[in-house]
């Protein structure tokens, strides 16, 4: 699985970076992306592609954010 820490990063770089890798999946595969808050904007990027995601606020006040491309 591809891990991206992403929480260093200005915006918009965090949401440019995580679509590019999201756009990048192929059926079946997964993704993890670290971000310096929860990305409600990767989110609705997310829906509108059909991928599917699950996001958990982390302890340091960023977000995990897993992603996964649907098989067939």
């Amino acid at each position: 699985m591809i891990r991206l820490d992403l929480r260093h990063l200005p915006a918009p770089e965090p949401l440019v970076r995580a679509l590019a890798a999201a756009d990048a999946l192929q059926p079946g595969q997964a993704l993890e992306v670290l971000t310096p808050l929860l990305p409600a904007p990767l989110l609705e990027a997310l829906d509108a592609r059909g991928l599917r995601w699950r996001s958990e606020p982390c302890a340091d006040g960023g977000a995990w954010v897993g992603i996964l491309c649907p098989a067939g």
